[in-house]
């Protein structure tokens, strides 16, 4: 791959930028014939706007001087287009659980590829951990789709993500403060460590807003729970993965590297699409994010004293590009190893080595009493009751033990 520097393309001037209505509605994705991965692009291209747009209100609410929040907000509005923009793609005739099993396939191989790229251990681990809880929601979701719509989970993920019990969602649940891991130091950490943090962050944000936003929707019950408890391990998602971004950055240095992860994304997605048209877009956006990149750089330059060569000591040119794939064999043996843990402060550890009195113990106890309530473990006995079995599509038994019966759920492990 040719090296690739936002902060030197000839990028899109944000005055010239702003779209019409009619630009902002695309044609939406045949979700029959629309791959994967497009889907799980468009996805994460949404929550990255979502983010930025985030980042920037806040950044506006803690800035005393107006001249600054106007610059910004002239970047602000263009990302909220472009989110517009991305969120069109969505077909209408999609439903909202359909939809869902892309926001957790994204999460699932999203966070499968960059734990197995990046060097930062303390950031790896924390990718490992989530992983294996997002992987149970496939298969939490997945046994709703089938009974509520008919569908099986793999016609919908391509075959390429496994549906089978992970961490199970019922021991998901953890006392708060065991969210916080030790955050990262930009001038330590390497550029694909710290573009890490920022992607996963707003990843997992954008799954858990849809999931907050979607709960009460749902047309069934048992369906509306099951939203609301797996809303809830997404808010600890968001926890531990925003701890780790750098706490002493300033709020300029922090825009510019939600704009540098932007671009990044942007290239990767129009390097690695397939559709045609939506590669089109994203490199539209692209350019458009290569402008708001440099814009920023001229803030700090002006209001800071800073330039962005400083804050890229390697150089600014991209490292090697997301691309999605395959990932069972590495989601496998991150269940077989760490499956049984539970975090523990800015760490992990095995749930058999955690003290009696552990705050884990009392807060799990206390969210999932009675079991028999729990909404993802409710929906598993009831596909159960009704087609005798779980549903699943595993190419292999699961490699943990305890999790391999289809005809009870297990809620005593990893608790």
């Amino acid at each position: 791959m040719p090296k690739v520097n936002p902060f030197l393309e000839k990028a899109t001037d944000i005055e010239k930028a702003y779209e019409s209505w009619q630009k902002l509605a695309l044609q939406p994705y045949d979700p029959k014939k629309t791959s994967p991965f497009t889907k799980v692009r468009i996805i994460l291209m949404n929550g990255t706007e979502f983010e930025a747009n985030w980042y920037s209100h806040q950044f506006s609410r803690h800035c005393p001087d107006n001249d600054l929040r106007r610059e910004i907000a002239l970047i602000r509005r263009r990302e909220q287009q472009q989110q517009k923009k991305i969120s069109s793609l969505k077909p209408i005739e999609e439903t909202v659980l359909q939809h869902t099993m892309g926001y957790e396939q994204l999460a699932v191989e999203l966070t499968a590829i960059l734990a197995q790229r990046v060097d930062d251990s303390n950031v790896k681990m924390a990718l490992e951990f989530a992983l294996l809880e997002d992987f149970d929601h496939v298969f939490r979701f997945a046994n709703l789709l089938e009974m509520d719509e008919g569908i099986k989970g793999e016609t919908l993920l391509g075959g390429y993500t496994e549906i089978m019990p992970g961490r199970p969602t019922i021991a998901e649940h953890r006392y708060p403060a065991d969210e916080m891991k030790k955050h990262i130091r930009s001038k330590q950490a390497d550029l694909f460590t710290k573009l890490t943090t920022h992607i996963i962050t707003a990843a997992e944000q954008q799954t858990m807003n849809f999931y907050m936003n979607q709960a009460n929707f749902y047309p069934t019950e048992l369906g509306r729970k099951l939203y609301a408890e797996i809303a809830m391990i997404e808010e600890q998602h968001v926890s531990q993965y925003g701890s780790l971004l750098d706490v002493n950055c300033s709020w300029l240095e922090g825009l510019l590297m939600h704009e540098y992860t932007e671009c990044y994304l942007y290239y990767s997605c129009y390097e690695d699409e397939s559709d045609k048209e939506i590669k089109a877009l994203w490199k539209q956006l692209y350019l458009e994010e290569c402008g708001h990149l440099q814009k920023v750089a001229q803030l700090l330059e002006k209001y800071e004293g800073k330039s962005w060569e400083g804050l890229f000591p390697d150089g600014a040119e991209f490292p090697k590009l997301l691309k999605f794939g395959e990932n069972k064999a590495y989601v496998r043996k991150v269940l077989e190893e760490t499956g049984n843990y539970t975090a523990k402060l800015e760490s992990y550890e095995k749930v058999a080595n955690m003290p009696k009195d552990a705050p884990f113990f009392t807060y799990n106890k206390a969210v999932n009493k009675p079991v028999e309530s729990v909404a993802s473990h409710a929906v598993i006995q009831k596909h159960i009751d009704k087609f005798g079995q779980d549903y699943r599509y595993e190419e292999k038994e699961n490699p943990i033990q305890e999790l391999r019966d289809r005809t009870k759920d297990n809620t005593t492990f990893a608790r």
